[in-house]
């Protein structure tokens, strides 16, 4: 009969990692340490990718005192620093007739909208050369704008300098003052002032 309890057989205690990994391990390179070197620690500055083998504690030590850049220039740390922006990879000029510009904001329609891609950032001008180059689709007037180019006897290319100056013969033509108070007339001019003033909000003149 076992004097311990049914529960007492059954707990295992779990292995030591670090007991196995002491076992395995080579000396602390430390002078002087018998412990096992269980810790890496980096050689130093043009001898990456090798490492002592300290033990816990005199690998503390070790990184306390620490510098890569011991006995180095101060020209090859502050170089060192600058490629470090970049992950130490090549760069090179986007362009070299110094039109490149960063856009004033991100764009703040959604990518949902068809409008997005006409506003979204362009830093480097990569596509709004094209997009000047590319031939412009004739815009179609609105029905408030067809409507209003209607009223002022026009078609629906009409814009700016042409819109401005049939919008001047028609006020003067129907002016109060110019027809002794004819009441048509009078409509006409007030038809005409409202055609300019749609106009004038959709940005057609």
């Amino acid at each position: 009969m076992s004097t311990f309890s049914k529960y007492f057989e059954k707990i295992r205690v779990r292995p030591d990692p670090m007991a196995e990994a002491k076992v395995e391990a080579p000396l602390c390179q430390w002078d002087g340490c018998k412990e096992a070197g269980t810790h890496r620690a980096p050689v130093g500055r043009m001898r990456e990718g090798e490492y002592f083998r300290f033990c816990f504690d005199h690998v503390r030590e070790y990184n306390k005192g620490f510098n890569y850049f011991a006995g180095a220039p101060a020209a090859e740390i502050a170089r060192f620093q600058k490629e470090a922006l970049t992950g130490h990879r090549p760069t090179w000029t986007v362009a070299s007739n110094g039109n490149t510009r960063f856009a004033p904001d991100f764009s703040q329609k959604r990518s949902g909208r068809a409008g997005y891609y006409k506003n979204v950032r362009d830093p480097f001008n990569l596509f709004s050369q094209q997009r000047a180059e590319a031939p412009r689709a004739e815009s179609r007037a609105r029905p408030l704008e067809a409507k209003a180019l209607e009223t002022l006897g026009l078609d629906a290319s009409a814009k700016g300098d042409a819109i401005k100056a049939r919008y001047k013969q028609l006020v003067k033509r129907h002016h109060p003052d110019a027809n002794g108070g004819d009441r048509g007339s009078e409509d006409r001019f007030r038809e005409v002032i409202q055609a300019y003033k749609m106009l004038k909000q959709a940005g057609r003149c």
